[in-house]
């Protein structure tokens, strides 16, 4: 239908308060919900059944799939894609040309397949998501988190509340990560991967997960990538080898080649990595 001339197409049984903002060329679907103050800019597609929390703002060529999910108070940049089910929460922040919840399509030759019955993606409150953000669907995140320009995160993963995850990391499938935990620039976090809470990892780190690097059939059965306990911290451009437990509180040096499991509260360094001292006793977690 046409309001006021301008041209839009708003399905019969959406719900659209008079408050709401509707820019030209938006394409509202069936039982799409719409809170108080909602602005949607031009050329917005609600699929059918999506939600938009009050005081939202969507900007231009948003696309909500059928049953997302946005909460109150948010904001999403031109161009963003928000897939299928996502269930975003309250006061967040999305940058322009992100792709949220979209589902995994692997290779053939990858060794992960894709799951039919993923579930959706499920975001908390308070949460900041950068520009040209790609985010799966299967992976929940738990309040405040921060997601930079250009990362993505892969499905089925867990992430903690207030992590930072920086501009450019990659977070491979079925990784979890604990709370506070902070990943910095460029950093690649492999599949099969455990971090703790309270852990820093610097930019450039680097994670493998498959010491038989792509063959014969054995590596099926141990592809796993490192273990990083609480309040360890791994130095820039290090590299940590697959299975390797970093122990609670772990300094890893600059540079580092991690190729065993290390010690607590101990620093290593050097390629190989080997411990050298204790860490300081004022720059331990209290």
């Amino acid at each position: 239908m046409s309001q006021n001339n301008v041209p839009r197409q708003i399905a019969l049984s959406a719900v659209v308060p008079s408050s709401a903002a509707i820019g030209p060329f938006c394409v509202i679907g069936e039982n799409v919900i719409l809170g108080e103050n909602v602005v949607l800019g031009v050329g917005c597609v609600l699929a059918d059944g999506a939600i938009v929390g009050a005081g939202s703002e969507l900007g231009n060529y948003v696309t909500l799939g059928p049953g997302a999910k946005l909460g109150l108070r948010s904001r999403v940049g031109d161009h963003t894609t928000i897939y299928q089910q996502t269930q975003l929460g309250d006061e967040g922040f999305i940058g322009s040309s992100s792709s949220i919840g979209r589902l995994p399509k692997a290779a053939a030759t990858s060794t992960v397949k894709t799951q039919a019955d993923l579930p959706s993606l499920k975001m908390g409150n308070g949460y900041t998501i950068g520009c040209s953000a790609v985010l799966y669907a299967g992976t929940t995140y738990s309040d405040k988190a921060f997601i930079g320009d250009g990362a993505i995160v892969r499905e089925r993963c867990s992430v903690g509340q207030n992590v930072v995850i920086g501009s450019g990391v990659v977070v491979e499938n079925d990784t979890k990560i604990g709370s506070f935990t902070k990943i910095q620039t460029g950093s690649y976090i492999t599949a099969y991967m455990e971090i703790e809470e309270r852990v820093f990892i610097a930019p450039m780190v680097t994670t493998t997960n498959d010491n038989y690097m792509g063959r014969t059939e054995k590596r099926f059965k141990s592809i796993k990538g490192a273990t990083i306990q609480k309040g360890a911290r791994i130095g820039g451009a290090s590299i940590l080898l697959p299975g390797v437990n970093v122990a609670p509180e772990t300094f890893v040096a600059a540079g580092a080649l991690v190729t065993k499991d290390t010690t607590a509260k101990r620093v290593v360094k050097g390629f190989p990595a080997r411990e050298i001292r204790e860490v300081p006793e004022e720059e331990l977690l209290p």
